[in-house]
Formats: structure tokens, sequence, C-alpha cells
């Protein structure tokens, strides 16, 4: 357990938290949230003991491990398996099979566990840092953004991961959907105090919302009862029959403090300008393929027809080709063979997180903007910055001085100069806290246009997909159909068979309540699916027991050959049977060596299954026979 007193952060006169107390008790998972600059990442940075509070303390029981991901990257192993290894604790150091298992679920394959850490891109050297943290077993588990950089299997399979912590955690994540699945309890830093409710995003906010509503009824009240004061102590103050009413009235003002009208925080709250768009298709996809240099084909013979109102996400691991689809699409890439042709009113807006490095640190937000597009006035201009966050004197900050979420509303804030009908966009909510992801989702949703976006955020995904291009196993295809749909017809491919009874129990918990037949259905699949998972183990780890009873048999009747031979002081016969003895252990030792994972893994599994089909009997009022 972790407990926070009255602690207070500031930099100059700007609050980011005063006075603020909670406690992270035994085996919560806690999600913090708040916007950005509210100072999520500072109150981290001070839980890790990397930056000291203005005020208050922080009480940690003796011999409490806090581990946090730090944002410097030092690699001195030789391999990426070898600097994975080196995360687990020494309780766990031959346990080599906990850092495999977590670097397949970060996307590592078997050739990159064996490359050079300095070999690896940015995003999988990160992915490496994380996996040492979650290797080292602290008792309370700090995350900042660890999605950023994952593909959308490493974010379901880490998602299942926390699911399965089993000691403290604390995590900061603009991915609703992640934190909705994983937490125990919400923290929100609001109003630079902080609030901890028992559920989900979805319960915090709502309670925020209500508690802000009732404040402001009573506010206005307050201010409408003292103005009736003040109208009868300035009436009547010179009747003296009135004296003591008069005075009583005066007491009442001094003794209320006037409530101060809340602050409203400025949101997101733009829309698209739309293009009229009149054909019938917007562009056609012919055969399309495209290679780096010599390598093999990310895209090869690919076709595709996008319609004036598609929805079309694109999705898979990273490094197949969604970017490159992207790029493709706007014509910042061209194709080895094979063409794509628009229609001539066809007017393509691109949003590319790369595309920040083409911002001039030199000029003003506002200048950025005007830059966009010929014929941007200023108050056009002006507009969007306000529109962006960027209000008043906020609009002359220079770029230079931004922060990632802001260069990125930046980039967004330059689409609208010139209405468009198709939206091109990659990943475009990374940098993104909650609310302007929710206001994002709700840009796109409005926009008259079609709209391509490639995404690992799965809510954008179930919010909004229509049709899907899916990189999977060196293929690209299409599917018709939503994401629900894609999971229902197989998902990914590659991804653990647990998973998939996962989301065969969770994401059609609702579908299923309709029939008991139904649930029935869904129950024998879970337990043929169990089997398939438990039977091995099972039997593999009564192999290992039925071999070490026997050994150890074996191992009492060497013992007692031993004494006889020591009594009748048989060298010869004690030399061998010393040997026996010696190979005997070490067959137990090495017996128990591979019997211990295997059954904590046997654990884990029947806990998950048993988890799904106690869920499945919840669903109906009767138990199975």
């Amino acid at each position: 357990m972790i407990s926070v007193e009255n602690l207070s952060k500031g930099f100059g006169a700007h609050i980011l938290f005063d006075n603020i107390s909670f406690k992270i008790n035994r085996r919560e998972r806690v999600g913090l949230v708040g916007r950005n600059g509210h100072g999520k990442t500072t109150l981290f940075r001070i839980l890790a003991g990397l930056e000291e509070p203005d005020s208050g303390k922080i009480s940690v029981p003796r011999n409490y491990r806090i581990g946090y991901v730090s944002q410097d990257i030092r690699f001195t192993a030789a391999t990426v398996f070898e600097e994975a290894v080196k995360g687990l604790p020494e309780t766990d150091a031959s346990h080599h099979w906990k850092a495999e298992k977590v670097l397949a679920g970060l996307g590592f394959s078997s050739a990159d566990m064996k490359r050079a850490p300095s070999e690896l891109s940015g995003g999988f050297q990160v992915r490496l840092n994380l996996t040492r943290m979650l290797l080292s077993d602290p008792d309370l588990l700090l995350l900042d953004e660890p999605t950023n950089y994952l593909d959308i299997t490493s974010i379901r399979w880490i998602r299942r991961y926390l699911e399965e912590w089993p000691r403290e955690l604390f995590i900061i994540t603009h991915d609703r959907e992640l934190m909705d699945r994983v937490v125990t309890h919400v923290i929100g830093i609001h109003r630079q105090k902080t609030r901890k409710i028992a559920g989900d995003t979805g319960k915090y906010y709502l309670q925020v919302a209500q508690t802000e509503a009732v404040y402001e009824r009573s506010r206005i009240n307050e201010e409408r009862r003292r103005r009736e004061i003040e109208e009868f102590i300035a009436r009547f103050r010179a009747k003296a029959r009135l004296a003591g009413l008069v005075q009583s009235r005066i007491k009442t003002l001094n003794r209320q403090a006037a409530r101060t009208r809340l602050q409203k925080f400025k949101t997101l709250d733009f829309s698209f300008r739309s293009k009229p768009f009149n054909g019938k298709y917007m562009a056609s996809v012919t055969d399309l393929s495209f290679s780096y240099e010599k390598r093999r084909p990310l895209i090869e013979n690919f076709n595709i027809a996008i319609a004036p109102k598609d929805r079309i996400c694109v999705i898979g691991h990273n490094g197949a080709g969604k970017t490159t689809l992207l790029k493709l699409f706007a014509g910042s890439l061209l194709p080895n063979s094979g063409s794509i042709s628009y229609h001539p009113e066809t007017v393509t807006g691109y949003f590319e997180q790369t595309h920040v490095r083409t911002l001039v640190d030199t000029r003003s937000v506002e200048e950025e903007i005007l830059s966009s597009a010929p014929g941007i006035d200023r108050q056009l201009a002006r507009n969007i910055c306000g529109a962006m966050l960027f209000e008043g004197d906020q609009a002359l900050k220079t770029i230079g001085v931004l922060s990632g979420g802001e260069k990125s509303r930046v980039m967004l804030g330059k689409l609208l100069c010139t209405p468009i009908n198709l939206l091109l966009l990659d990943e475009p909510t990374n940098h993104f806290d909650m609310e302007s992801c929710d206001a994002l989702l709700s840009a796109i949703d409005r926009f008259d246009g079609a709209v391509v976006m490639v995404t690992h955020n799965e809510m954008f995904l179930h919010a909004l997909a229509e049709r899907l291009i899916v990189f999977q196993q060196d293929r690209i295809q299409v599917f018709e159909g939503d994401y629900q749909r894609f999971l229902d017809a197989g998902g990914w491919a590659d991804e653990d068979p647990a998973e998939r009874a996962d989301r065969g129990v969770l994401a059609h918990e609702n579908e299923n309540r309709v029939t008991k037949k139904g649930i029935r259905r869904l129950r024998s699949a879970v337990i043929a699916e169990r089997s398939k998972m438990v039977r091995p183990l099972e039997e593999r780890i009564a192999a290992l027991e039925g071999r070490i009873d026997e050994n150890e048999k074996k191992l009492k009747g060497l013992h007692q050959r031993m004494q006889t031979a020591a009594e009748t002081k048989d060298g010869q016969a004690i030399a061998g049977i010393a040997q026996a003895i010696h190979v005997c252990q070490r067959d137990i030792d090495a017996a128990f060596e591979e019997l211990v994972p295997l059954s904590e893994r046997l654990e884990e599994k029947r806990r998950f299954y048993d988890a799904k089909l106690n869920a499945l009997e919840a669903m109906e009022p009767f138990s199975y026979s």
C-alpha cells in the first residue's frame, strides 16, 4: 500500500496539484486521468523518486519496490533476450521463459530476440525497456502511456497481462478501452485536486460532472439569495424599527463566503470542412504493389474502391505497411506497379505523425496555420487556432516550444484550412489526452466525406470502422464488415488461443445472453479450449511428478545401500553408489526445475478459464447440470 498526503507541486505560478491526498491499497489497479499539462507524469515521477514535491509526503512500506519505466534508455547486454532477462528478480533468475513470454507478447520475433538492442528501432527499444520493468516484478508498477509504439495485437496482449497483474498498478493511458478493461479504480487530477472512485472512467467523469453541476446550481442560488439580502439591507437600513433584521442580515452576509465560478475548461471542438462530392467512387486502387529497395513486397496486387461515405480503418502489426499504404494514397510515395486513380472532384487531407517535423520551429502557431493553404485570411487562421486550443496570445507561441500533443493539434488545424472530401489519418490519437480523443472521434464521425484511418485504438475501431484493410500474415486484404465482425470471423491469426476465448466471452456477452442454448454452446467452446490448453500441461506435469517419485524411491534405496557399504567399509561399492546417488539427485533437480514454471502456467490457465466459465454462469439465472 502507498499513501500520498497533502502533496503539492507547481512550476512558478503554474500549480499542478495542491494538497492532494489518496491511497493505493493492496492489489488495486488504478488509472490516472486528467488533461494534458495537469501533472499526471509529474505525479508519477514524484512517486518514482525522480522529482521532489513542493510539500507533502509519500508513505511507502519498508522494502516496497516501485517500478517506473524510465525515458532514459540504456542497454548493456549483447542481445535483446539477454537484456530482457536482466529484468528478472533474483528469485526468478532462471525462469527465462517469462522473458520469452513478455517479449513475444510485445511483438518480438525469435529473430528479434537474438539481435543487439542497438539495432532496434526507437519504438522497439521502448518496448524492450517496458519488458524489463514488467519482468522486474515490482510491488507498484507505474506505467505512463505504455501503449505508445505498440501495435494492436501487442496492446491486446498487454491488456490481458495487466488484467492478471497480482499486485498494485498505477497507469496513465489515453486508450480509454484499455484503461476501463484493466483498472479497479480511477484517480483524476481535476482543478488541482484529486478524486478517487471505484469503477471505470465513465463512472469517474459522470461523478465529476454531477458534482460540478450541483456546485454551480448551489452557487447560482446563493448569489440570488445574496442579492436579495443586499437589496433588503439597502432598502431598510434607515428604518429604526427594522434595525434588528438589517443587522441580522449583515451578519448572515459576513458569514457566507461567496463561491467562485468554476473555470470552464476549453476542449477541442471542431469540424472538418467538407467539400461536396457527386461521383460514385472517390478513388480506385488497381493491382497496387510496393516494396522498399529489394525487400519483400509490403503491398502486392492490392485492389479497393473508396466510396464517398466510406469509413475504412487500416489495421495490422507495426512495420506491416499501414503507413506506407496511406503515403501511397496521399501521393507521398509512388507505387512499384499498379495505379491509384482519383475522381477529379476528390480533395484529400492527410494527417501523419511524422509530418510534425515539417513544422517550422521559428514560426508561431498562427503563422503555421496561415502558411498551410493560399488565400487563408487572418481571421480564419485565428478561428482555427482557437478551435485547436490556441486562444489569444497562445496563438503567438512558437512551434519550437510546443509539446508533442500541441504540435499534433497544429497539424490537425492545418487540415481545417481547406474543404476536403477524403480524409487520410495515420494514428491521429498519439499524444492526445482522453478529452481530445473524444473530440477527434466526434469530428470524424460528423465529417461528410470518406475516411481512411490507420489506428490501433480499439475504441475508434468499434465506433467508426465499416470496412477494414487488414495487414496480416504477410498479406493485405479488404474485410467487408466492421471490427466486431472481423473479430467474430477469426480476428488476429497469431493471437494466443486464450485471448480468443477471452474475446469470445467478453465481446459477446450481450449477444450470448439471449438464449440458454447460445450460452451453453459458448460454454462448451470454452471447455473445449480449456481442455486443449490445459491437458498437455497436466500430462507433462504428471510425467515429471512420476519421474520425481520414481527417483526418490530409487534414491532411498541407494542411501540404504550406502549405509550398508559404509558399515562393511566396501570402498569400491561406496564409490559406485555415490555416483548413482549423484545421477539420481541431478535427475530429480532437473525435473523440479521444469515442474515449477509448468505448474505456475497451469494455475494461470486454470484461473483464466474458471473466470470465463464463471462469467458464463452469471449470464443466466440457473446452474448448469
